[in-house]
């Protein structure tokens, strides 16, 4: 698969290699606060879920790494992807994270959210991409909403984390409504 690339952010096949940036971001409670992710993980099972990923088709799911770019190189992140892609109903889950903190609140989270989806309406042809969100998690809404994606429900109390019940967001954005836009 090609690289999806804006000017300054790509997205990226995972590889091997990023698994110990995996184990440090899902490790870290910051990173993880709003992230529907609750025990500490081993490098033995991310590699697990690393090969998992591996053995998957691409039309089950697809996991990208979020790189940006920092002079000549390029700098891993994050990750965002599409689970659970149903080519029978067209749909598929979107999530994404920022691992890297001193990359938060620049945009990257948005932009490689607009690529994600945008890849997953033009390369994919999905009708539907579907998102859980803590309700508290505002930075993440807004840029959800700024890619498309509009509130479809509430799940009241539907999370335990962080010492307390929260509720969900469920948010989508259909091929149709989608604005195609990367600004």
């Amino acid at each position: 698969m090609p690289m999806i690339m804006s000017e300054n952010l790509r997205l990226r096949a995972i590889e091997r290699e990023d698994i110990p940036r995996f184990v440090r971001w899902l490790n870290d409670p910051e990173v993880v606060y709003y992230l529907l992710h609750f025990a500490p993980i081993s490098k033995a099972s991310e590699e697990k879920w690393f090969e998992r990923q591996m053995a998957m088709s691409p039309t089950e799911g697809q996991i990208f790494a979020i790189e940006v770019k920092e002079g000549d190189a390029w700098v891993h992140i994050g990750d965002t992807g599409l689970h659970q892609i149903d080519m029978v109903t067209r749909e598929a889950e979107f999530g994404i994270f920022i691992g890297e903190k001193e990359y938060w609140n620049q945009g990257y989270g948005r932009q490689a959210t607009q690529l994600t989806v945008k890849y997953g309406f033009e390369s994919l042809n999905l009708n539907r991409i579907f998102l859980y969100a803590v309700a508290e998690n505002i930075r993440g809404l807004k840029a959800y909403e700024a890619s498309g994606f509009v509130k479809e429900g509430l799940l009241r109390q539907a999370l335990f984390k962080n010492g307390k019940y929260n509720d969900i967001i469920v948010m989508s954005v259909l091929h149709s409504e989608w604005k195609g836009s990367e600004s």
